[in-house]
């Protein structure tokens, strides 16, 4: 498995009735030893009132990613429980703090004292009206000063949130906010594996494609209590979360953009094929067919590199809603593109090799046949292409058979 936690206890379940639990807090730890007398308190009178108002018992647990300064022992003795997390990383510790939990309901958060967590309280009533993850708004509750640099308030978490919520069609405000809460099924259902800090826009983004009912508080973010630098890089953790966001987008990113300049290529190629055309007055010569050529190609590239990558997400997120990789297991793609790929690299082949043969051995003007040129050779090019997609997308699909029984 790539994720692996090992608890302390080596329980997978809680060992008596007595020990029934129904909300866990998992708090991602390496080297908090300073933080975590303030975190787990924190997290225990969270869990006073949530035992107050709805009647739910609670724990907590580290997910501890490898501390050296002593934090497992301190947690221990604190009465949080640990759970080793051997894979470095954000995501990593979170997932395995998750599948350690015994709770039904689990609330997650930063061991930095960045987060309030009897804001949660507001989350586990939301999880008991029925919703399946409730995300945290820092921009709605409040960003108290020195809580979060300039250059994350103003510009990279909006700016990424933005982006997920066009590329996604998510209503979600803060697509970043560390704290959130959900239900166990949901987290299975959701299938995050990102390592990383783009795990936080993984789980959302995946949440969404699963169907999930999705809510947001508004929540409060206080300055961290750590005397040193944080794990978070701006620029490397940046980067992580907007190519996560772009690359789980293929409808948005590849197959829309990919279906308008296929049509618009084609269009082209068709109209100025036989010649030079006037339209409105104006001239439409050589320069509009290799236009014309180049949007053919990025749009089948686009339409095939799509396709593929709703195979690739399908194949790790099976739960997913996507409407496209169901059509593809049931149309055999590879025998329609090898098949349509061939006719049309053979027929354009056969078309170059007669234009070849009428410019050396009966020449005359060229311009006329140098439209036609451009689009035999643009079909030849897209017909290989589409022979050596369809192989690919059947090796992703028989993967996903192997692994889901699809």
């Amino acid at each position: 498995m790539r994720h692996q936690a090992a608890s302390r206890s080596k329980a997978a379940e809680p060992r008596s009735r007595a020990e029934r639990v129904d909300v866990t807090i998992v708090m991602p730890c390496l080297n908090e030893y300073q933080c975590l007398p303030h975190c787990i308190a924190n997290a225990r009178e969270a869990l006073r009132r949530i035992q107050q108002e709805y009647g739910l018992a609670g724990e907590v647990v580290i997910a501890d990613n490898g501390s050296t300064d002593g934090s497992q022992g301190l947690a221990t003795a604190l009465g949080a429980r640990v759970v080793d997390v051997a894979e470095r990383g954000y995501g990593a510790a979170l997932i395995g703090g998750s599948k350690g939990a015994y709770g039904k309901y689990i609330l997650m958060g930063d061991a930095d004292g960045s987060y309030d967590f009897t804001d949660g309280v507001a989350m586990i009533g939301e999880l008991e009206k029925g919703a399946e993850l409730v995300m945290g708004n820092r921009f709605a509750g409040g960003i108290e000063d020195g809580a979060m640099p300039a250059l994350h308030r103003y510009i990279g978490n909006p700016v990424l949130s933005a982006i997920a919520r066009w590329l996604h069609r998510s209503p979600i405000g803060d697509f970043h906010c560390g704290l959130r809460g959900f239900t166990r099924e949901a987290f299975s259902k959701i299938g995050a594996r990102s390592p990383g800090m783009e795990f936080a826009s993984e789980m959302v983004i995946n949440a969404h494609r699963a169907g999930l009912d999705i809510r947001e508080v508004p929540i409060k973010l206080h300055p961290d209590i750590r005397e040193r630098a944080p794990h978070l890089r701006s620029f490397r953790d940046g980067w992580r979360h907007l190519r996560l966001i772009v690359a789980h987008a293929p409808d948005t990113i590849f197959l829309i953009p990919g279906l308008i300049l296929l049509a618009a290529g084609v269009f082209g190629l068709v109209v100025l094929s036989s010649g030079p055309v006037w339209i409105g007055g104006r001239y439409f010569g050589i320069h509009f067919v290799a236009l014309s050529s180049m949007a053919t190609l990025i749009g089948l590239s686009a339409i095939l590199l799509g396709s593929l990558a709703k195979v690739a997400i399908a194949i790790y997120h099976p739960t997913g809603t996507s409407r496209v990789v169901p059509w593809l297991k049931r149309g055999r793609p590879l025998e329609w593109l090898l098949g349509a790929g061939s006719l049309l690299t053979l027929g354009a082949l056969g078309a170059d090799a007669l234009l070849a043969l009428k410019w050396i051995f009966v020449g005359g003007a060229m311009e006329q046949s140098v439209h036609l040129a451009f689009a035999t050779t643009t079909a030849c090019v897209a017909g290989v292409m589409m022979v050596l997609s369809g192989f690919v997308l059947k090796l992703l699909l028989d993967n996903l058979d192997e692994r889901h029984g699809f």
